[in-house]
């Protein structure tokens, strides 16, 4: 039934952090000993794991969870934290139910764009297009329909939103899930977007925590599917300044924003995986952010039983250590650690405990509406239990979720398309004589919206990228369907060449009089277990797919009006083309979902005038960021070794140290109106001065007791029925090692667990820690900062004041994102655009200390329509 139950981890000691001399970033850690050879980073112990209290507005919560779990038995306990196997049930994730409470399985459902795997469903926009729109509502707006889509499907945790990878590398397989590699951007991100899925009464999971910032050597299984003979995943190895600075910021707005769950990845940090790894998940999260939640393991990222257990996992998905193997690291080995004391029973009323809690916090009750859909056939009837084909029944009630949702994505899309550059207000078009539209990307996948599984293909225009990030489409609007009904209606004249490689057709065409050319060009990314056209989930490079860039070349060499659109999960290289006076404009519309061609539409034509700011950096080169997705191990067969020295530079930070000038900064953006900024204020509040947190916690709580007669946990009599493959938490036999299947079974905790690992006494809280977020005095409003900015353009517009801050010093970035609005005003008017500095935004992490500081370098702030232009600037005092 398992195996290797108690296999400990490997939270092994810091080692000492030098700087790396032949670095060109500042603090980067040397990952060099003084003889030159390699010394792997190494994951700081720590134990035990903090158990749940109800921090800030979680106590509700809490009450509700601890007098469910003290009815529980042990086995009931564990049947909740553990997955019932992959295919086992009707989601891509379930636990198991608690018939004799009325309690039913929980449902965990990709994904981050809609509900995965099903039917009668919306597809909405990705993260980084909702990112570009620099607006919270519709950030909100997007979370909250997605949360009562997946709602009415019965599903119970939306597996996203994602912060994971942020985009430390461009070519970043699933960047486009995310928001953003700005964590300030990211954090407000994630943060609206979980409130709006919980308001609809559902848990979010913000993923994949953390420091997963490729597809490459994410999972040795997979890896080795490629070619690659790797022993272990890739360590990405993060300096604790950096962690705190950038990776770990949007997930401590997560956590303030109250998210009930968090998936851990697959991939190692300082050479411990991350849903083991004690430092990341006992002490950053639970300790330091008081996450109150529960942890959810990656599928398949759980790599050990007990010591998982003891370093801070709370919930192992799908609940078998390979895909449809019928063991389990948890399951019935959970049941035999807690009864021999390898798990202190605290810890597993503390999981059981937390997941109850984000189930209740949410609003949910017991008595839950029946999941509706399944996650393995379109069919009406087929296999409850899909691993092994039995239970056959209604699984798919085909209930249309869809609401209104479809304005809303036509809505986000349009207001996430970037104007880059409108040459002689080539745009909007209004009633053009003649217009030609070129390329695959304006036109259908010839197989069907969906004709490709997972979207494991680039055939047609990009609305969705591939993975388990991706939902079913209900329908795609093309562009070339939403441009030719536009262009009936204003009776130009309209043809379109859907092929990049019809060479002499499109010369034919775009040669005419009078015509607009709008060239449609893509650059897709996903998930690495799929590879398309080479690419294993990372691009392998950032130029157009499919000759794009030579198909814009040719275009706007015989069209003096060409105007390019490109649909990208990231930034592309646009140098060879950009500059070239027959491109008149370049509109980024990243991955807009199902009403794309509607919603660029809306911006071409003028209907919605364009207010959104490119989320990341476009580069004159690869080279330009700095950073790269790592594609060959390093490391013999080991695990490869991705060292962060860039520390904290990435994207824009790392333009302005290296002093490169990007072709399109971070947050620029043009409108067809135009704005002035004036009247820069700064008010400073009287606040009380920052404060450690001090104190003990309580004592581990225990809820309830349980029996050590292993006899009292085997299988139920024959009438129960037994599902093969399915993960149960019953013993088979009272010999415990022959019922664990561990040839190690015997080992007492203290001979393979870390020190304190079993300890429920009283602990230390931790100076930067004290509530949801970390320290609740972090979040005091310093400062306040207002300017005016007047539409001093002929239309009415969108514009998107950002607020930077300098935090002074050495080895700091000359200034990072700190606060932004999106303002609506009419032509001719002005308004005020208010921002309020935290403290949390004028502070740096202190390694020493453990906590966060102000420094005593003088502080500056700017503000303008991006991270290069910005007219006003003042110091804080």
């Amino acid at each position: 039934m398992a195996i290797a139950y108690h296999l400990a981890g490997k939270d092994n000691e810091l080692m000492s952090q030098k700087i790396f001399p032949n670095s060109t970033y500042p603090g980067a850690v040397d990952p060099y000993l003084e003889d030159g050879d390699q010394a792997l980073q190494k994951s700081d112990p720590f134990y035990p794991s903090p158990w749940g209290t109800g921090l800030g507005d979680w106590a509700d919560a809490y009450e509700k969870a601890r007098d469910f779990v003290s009815q529980l038995t042990l086995l009931e306990k564990v049947n909740l934290t553990t997955g019932v196997g992959w295919e086992g049930e009707q989601c891509v994730g379930q636990v198991g139910s608690i018939p004799r409470l009325g309690f039913r399985s929980l449902c965990m459902q990709d994904s981050p764009v809609g509900v995965r795997d099903t039917d009668w469903n919306s597809v909405f926009s990705s993260g980084q297009s909702v990112a570009a729109t620099f607006d919270r509502g519709l950030m909100y707006q997007r979370g909250y329909a997605m949360g009562q889509e997946h709602k009415g499907k019965g599903v119970t945790v939306q597996l996203g939103p994602v912060a994971g990878p942020l985009g430390r590398a461009p070519e970043g397989g699933r960047n486009w899930e995310g928001f953003s590699p700005d964590p300030y951007l990211t954090g407000v991100g994630i943060a609206q977007t979980i409130m709006g899925i919980q308001d609809a009464g559902i848990i979010a999971c913000a993923k994949h925590y953390i420091g997963n910032e490729q597809e490459h050597f994410r999972q040795q299984p997979e890896a080795q599917s490629y070619g690659y003979n790797i022993s272990e995943a890739i360590s990405s190895n993060i300096d604790d300044t950096t962690m705190h600075e950038l990776y770990l910021w949007p997930f401590a707005d997560a956590v303030r924003a109250g998210v009930g769950s968090i998936m851990c990845s697959y991939n190692q940090v300082n050479n411990s995986y991350g849903c083991q790894n004690s430092k990341l998940l006992n002490d950053l999260l639970k300790n330091e952010l008081g996450f109150q939640g529960f942890v959810m393991s990656d599928w398949q990222a759980q790599h050990t039983g007990s010591a998982s257990a003891v370093a801070g996992l709370d919930m192992t998905m799908p609940g078998d250590t390979v895909f449809n193997s019928g063991d389990s690291f948890w399951g019935t080995n959970l049941t035999l650690a807690v009864i021999n004391g390898t798990v202190p029973d605290w810890r597993l009323d503390d999981m059981a405990t937390r997941i109850m809690a984000a189930f209740f916090k949410v609003g949910n009750t017991l008595d839950q509406p029946p999941i509706n859909f399944d996650s393995w056939t379109l069919d009406t009837y087929g296999p409850l239990h899909a691993s092994v084909g039995a239970d056959n029944q209604q699984v798919n009630f085909h209930v249309d979720v869809r609401g209104d949702h479809g304005s809303i994505i036509r809505n986000i899309g349009a207001r996430s398309t970037v104007l880059l550059k409108n040459l002689n207000n080539a745009l909007p078009l209004s009633e053009p004589k003649f217009v030609a539209v070129i390329g695959e990307d304006a036109g259908p996948n010839v197989w069907g919206p969906n004709g490709c599984s997972d979207r494991n293909c680039d055939n047609g225009t990009l609305g969705m990228a591939w993975g388990s990030g991706s939902a079913n489409f209900p329908y795609l609007i093309t562009p070339d369907t939403a441009l030719q009904a536009q262009a009936l209606a204003d009776g130009s004249i309209y043809q379109s060449v859907l092929d990049n490689y019809a060479t002499s057709q499109i010369e034919a065409l775009v040669a005419q009089a009078y015509v607009t050319s709008i060239v449609f060009v893509n650059a897709d990314s996903g998930e690495g277990y799929i590879s398309v056209d080479g690419n294993e989930g990372d691009r392998n490079n950032l130029t157009l797919w499919h000759s794009g860039d030579d198909l814009i070349k040719n275009v706007s060499a015989l069209c003096n009006n060409t105007i390019v659109v490109i649909h990208s999960t990231g930034p592309t290289l646009v140098t060879d083309w950009y500059d070239s006076p027959n491109v008149t404009a370049i509109l980024w519309a990243g991955v807009p979902g199902q009403e794309s061609g509607n919603s660029i539409t809306d911006i071409l034509y003028g209907k919605v005038n364009p207010a959104a700011r490119t989320p990341f950096t476009w580069g004159p080169t690869r080279e330009s960021y700095g950073t790269d997705v790592l594609y060959v191990p390093n490391n013999g067969n080991d695990a490869p070794q991705d060292d962060f020295i860039e520390g904290v530079f990435i994207d824009y930070r790392a333009f302005e140290y290296q002093n490169i000038t990007p072709i399109y900064e971070f947050g620029f953006g043009l409108s067809y109106t135009t704005f002035s900024y004036s009247n820069l204020t700064v008010v400073k509040h009287n606040v009380s001065a920052y404060t450690p947190t001090t104190g003990m916690t309580a004592a581990a709580p225990t809820l309830g007791n349980f029996s050590t007669d292993l006899s009292e946990y085997l299988f139920p009599n024959a009438s129960f029925p037994h599902i093969w493959q399915y993960i149960y938490p019953y013993l088979n036999t009272t010999d415990a090692k022959a019922a664990s299947a561990d040839p190690y079974y015997g080992q007492t905790a203290a001979e393979f667990l870390p020190p304190n690992a079993t300890d429920g006494s009283p602990q230390p809280l931790l100076p930067a820690g004290g509530a949801p977020g970390g320290n609740p005095q972090l979040y005091d409003v310093l400062y306040t900062v207002t300017c005016t900015i007047t539409n001093n353009g002929t239309l009415d517009g969108e514009e998107v004041p950002q607020l930077y801050i300098s935090l002074g010093g050495a080895g700091q970035p000359s200034k990072v994102l700190r606060g932004f609005e999106r303002l609506s005003i009419d032509k001719g008017m002005s308004t005020t655009a208010t921002f309020d500095i935290m403290r949390r935004d004028i502070s740096n992490w202190d390694t020493v200390a453990q906590n966060w500081v102000i420094t005593s370098e003088p502080k500056m702030v700017f503000v303008g329509s991006s991270s290069r232009d910005l007219p006003l600037s003042a110091s804080l005092s």
